[in-house]
């Protein structure tokens, strides 16, 4: 359950799942729960997100966590175009896991320079 203090997440309209150093997925916002509804929804909590991934992903996602690397792509499926965004997120200093971060894109965008 989402603390209080971070309660703004829930039905922020972006996917937002967070989980620990072995990959247990430990939270995950409103968006995450309808995004992988198939898969169980809200019940994946307490589930390894690797066990969710074939190879090579699954593969990938340990080296990511493995070595505390960021993962950044796009991704079009379903006519949707998404900003994939893994990193991994530390508490006072020390590496506790890592979060997704799935953002609906429009297929043109605008992109500034700025100095």
């Amino acid at each position: 359950m989402i603390h209080s203090e971070y309660s703004w997440i829930k039905e922020l309209p972006l996917e937002v799942m967070v989980c620990d150093t072995d990959g247990v997925i430990l939270e995950m916002n409103d968006e995450a729960e309808m995004l992988f509804a198939e898969d169980g929804g809200r019940a994946l909590i307490g589930k390894n997100v690797l066990d969710c991934h074939p190879e090579p992903a699954r593969g990938q996602l340990e080296h990511m966590m493995d070595k505390q690397l960021k993962n950044i792509y796009t991704i079009e499926k379903n006519g949707k175009k998404k900003l994939i965004y893994q990193t991994p997120w530390y508490k006072d200093g020390a590496y506790f896991g890592f979060v997704e971060l799935s953002i609906e894109i429009p297929f043109e965008m605008p992109h500034f320079v700025r100095d």
